[in-house]
């Protein structure tokens, strides 16, 4: 007879396995930690984990799927609040997602080295693309909103809310680079003040509005990962 798969358990062990690979790529890092340190960590066999996984790829790409609803699931009550004009919210969703990845730096840290591994060039597409079906509604309610106020200028809100998001995704990037640069002490603080002025202005011209309307990042933010 075949086995009946509880979802419900076969939830929670994959949550652990996820779990797992989270505290144990802040310790070691993705590229040292191995499939046995995460059996290890749980005390589970090598079945087990390709029961729900199979390959470690696969385990890092739960963990950045975990991190993304994570992270737009704690700026989704701003996106919701009816008494915020859209400028606001959008100010908001940006410094919002910049707290929660402070407030992670540890295991965001970990994840700027498979970030910028060509070994990992798949998942990072993935996450692209992810990233995309993700933010794009997201953003697009606040962009109609704006539309409706009469703040933004466009023509079609979905539309540009895609456009903002391949922005976003392009600011990661350079926020990326830049950060290894400050690190290495390559650059000044007061680059990274242009470029992430650079980036805001982009956004105001895209939407319509004044540039310098809308607020890209926080200052705490930007000090804590350049100063």
């Amino acid at each position: 007879m075949a086995r009946t798969l509880n979802p419900a358990v076969h939830t929670v062990r994959k949550d652990a396995f996820v779990d797992a690979a989270q505290r144990l790529m802040q310790t070691k890092g993705y590229e040292q930690m191995s499939i046995q340190d995460v059996l290890d960590e749980l005390g589970s066999s090598r079945g087990a984990f390709y029961h729900y996984f199979d390959s470690k790829q696969a385990l890092l790409e739960a963990v950045i799927d975990r991190m993304v609803d994570a992270g737009l699931g704690a700026v989704a009550p701003v996106v919701d609040d009816p008494s915020l004009p859209a400028v606001t919210k959008l100010a908001r969703v940006f410094s919002g997602i910049g707290r929660w990845k402070t407030e992670r730096k540890v295991l965001v840290l970990s994840l700027i080295e498979v970030w910028l591994s060509d070994h990992n060039a798949i998942v990072r597409e993935k996450l692209r693309r992810t990233t995309v079906e993700r933010m794009v509604p997201l953003l697009s309610r606040i962009v109609k909103q704006g539309v409706d106020e009469g703040t933004f200028a466009v023509s079609s809100p979905a539309e540009t809310a895609r456009v903002l998001v391949m922005l976003l995704q392009g600011f990661q990037d350079g926020a990326t680079e830049l950060f290894v640069a400050r690190q290495k002490r390559l650059i000044s603080y007061e680059d990274v003040e242009r470029t992430m002025a650079t980036y805001a202005e982009a956004f105001d011209r895209i939407l319509g509005v004044p540039v310098g309307r809308i607020i890209f990042g926080d200052e705490a933010i930007l000090h804590e990962w350049f100063g």
